[in-house]
This record gives C-alpha cells, sequence and structure tokens, in this order.
C-alpha cells in the first residue's frame, strides 16, 4: 500500500517558483516567459499563485470546438442556429470564464507597454459584451458584465492613445482620446447616466491623460477638432479644407 508521504510526494509544489517571484502588493507582476516547446508566454504574479497566459488565442490556450476563443464558437454557432438563438446557462459559464481571461491578459499587455495587444483583447471584450446583449437569456446577468463597460474602454483608450503616439505621433494620440471619450459620453446617454459623465473618475483620467499630453508635446487642437469647430460655426470652406488634409494625414491601421 503505498503510503501518505508517497502520494504527497507526486504533487510538484510551487515553493520555489513563488519564493523566487514575490508578490508585490503595490504593483502588477507581470513577465514574459517560455513554455517547454520555447514557445512565448505571459506570466501574472498573483497573491496567491502564478497565472500563465498564452500570448495568442485564447489566454488558457484552449481552443472551444476548433475556434479560436469561446466568442469565435459562440458567433459560429449563430450563424448555424435556426431560428433565435439564446445563450444557455452553461455557455454563459464559459463566457464569463473568458471575460476573465482576457482582462487579465488585457492589463499584462497594459503593464509591458504592448499596446496593439492589449486594444486588441480590450476589442475582443468588447465584441463579447455586445453579443451577450443580443443574446443574453437574462438581463442581470447581461449587466454583470456591462457595468464593467466602462472601465474597459478606458483602458482601450489609454492604450490606443500610446500606440497612436508611438507609431503617428501626440497630435494622433490626443485625437484618440477624445474619441474615446466620445464613445465613453454615448455609453452614459444609452444606459440613461449622462448627467454622471463629467463627474465620473474614469472620464476624468482620460482628460487629464489627453491634457497632460498637449501640454508635454505642446499639442493645439488637432485637425478634427479644428473640422469640428469649422463645422459648428458654420464655416463650410475651412471644413472643406480641413477634411482634405486630414484624408492626405489619416494613417491607416
Amino acid at each position: 500500500m503505498t503510503d501518505k508521504k508517497s502520494k504527497s510526494s507526486e504533487h510538484k509544489h510551487l515553493d520555489e517558483q513563488l519564493s523566487a517571484w514575490p508578490y508585490e502588493v503595490d504593483g502588477l507582476n507581470v513577465r514574459r516567459t517560455q513554455g517547454a516547446d520555447g514557445r512565448e508566454l505571459l506570466q501574472l504574479r498573483v497573491e496567491m499563485g502564478i497565472l500563465q497566459l498564452e500570448i495568442e488565442g485564447r489566454p488558457d490556450g484552449e481552443r472551444p470546438s476548433g475556434a479560436n476563443s469561446y466568442f469565435d464558437h459562440l458567433a459560429e454557432s449563430v450563424l448555424l442556429q435556426k431560428g433565435e438563438f439564446e445563450l444557455t446557462e452553461e455557455q454563459c459559464e464559459q463566457v464569463d470564464r473568458e471575460f476573465v481571461q482576457f482582462y487579465h491578459r488585457r492589463v499584462c499587455w497594459l503593464r509591458l507597454q504592448e499596446y496593439r495587444r492589449a486594444v486588441a483583447d480590450a476589442d475582443h471584450t468588447l465584441g463579447l459584451m455586445d453579443f451577450c446583449k443580443v443574446y443574453s437569456p437574462d438581463d442581470q446577468w447581461t449587466m454583470s458584465h456591462e457595468q464593467y463597460r466602462p472601465f474597459v474602454l478606458f483602458h482601450r483608450t489609454q492604450a490606443m492613445a500610446l500606440a497612436r503616439l508611438e507609431e503617428d505621433g501626440p497630435e494622433a494620440a490626443v485625437q484618440e482620446v477624445t474619441e474615446g471619450l466620445g464613445k465613453l459620453q454615448v455609453m452614459f446617454e444609452e444606459f440613461g447616466v449622462d448627467e454622471h459623465f463629467e463627474d465620473d473618475e474614469l472620464v476624468n483620467r482620460l482628460i487629464e491623460f489627453r491634457e497632460s499630453m498637449r501640454r508635454e508635446y505642446d499639442v493645439g487642437k488637432t485637425l478634427k477638432e479644428r473640422l469640428h469647430d469649422a463645422i459648428e460655426s458654420e464655416q463650410y470652406e475651412l471644413a472643406a479644407r480641413l477634411r482634405d488634409e486630414l484624408a492626405q494625414r489619416e494613417p491607416r491601421h
């Protein structure tokens, strides 16, 4: 008969890994590493362990029914479904798992300053939220995710602005924040809480982020802001010239 000590030795502990990488309460602890096959991975140190995430596809490496993500699998299911589609309880649980996984990877990318990857994971989450609004079986379950939409939009706006700052310069970054604020305002209006927009913490953090870039890089009004002002003041010839200039300068991504 196998004794208890022999049984416990079959299970490898993480003492060495955890002690070699102490958890820091005041910081986000993220690092890159490699798998046994040499593939690149992300690791996130959490209070009682280490999360390991794939950098491509779904963060846990699973391929639900052969799809890149559970969202992709659900989108395919809708196309194949005859008649109305509604998420089952089991499908809702799987969606919940995917939301959490993409959140963890998104914050990892932000910490590592991989801004385009952070944008891609934010877009995945926003797309999954949109899907849930349409096919959810329960409004309360929908709102359990929708309450985080401003936070995801905040992350996406930050990441996209910093990506544009690196790729296209400060004016493009400033404009990206302005557009992100516009999306947030639309969302507040859709939720019927637009009176809280100006006092919202995330909104004010984005405004301060935008204005700090204006100060640091000496950016005045962007082309799109000048175009908006020209239309508002009915200066249509100026607006036409600004549109032409904008079309020539607008990056293609």
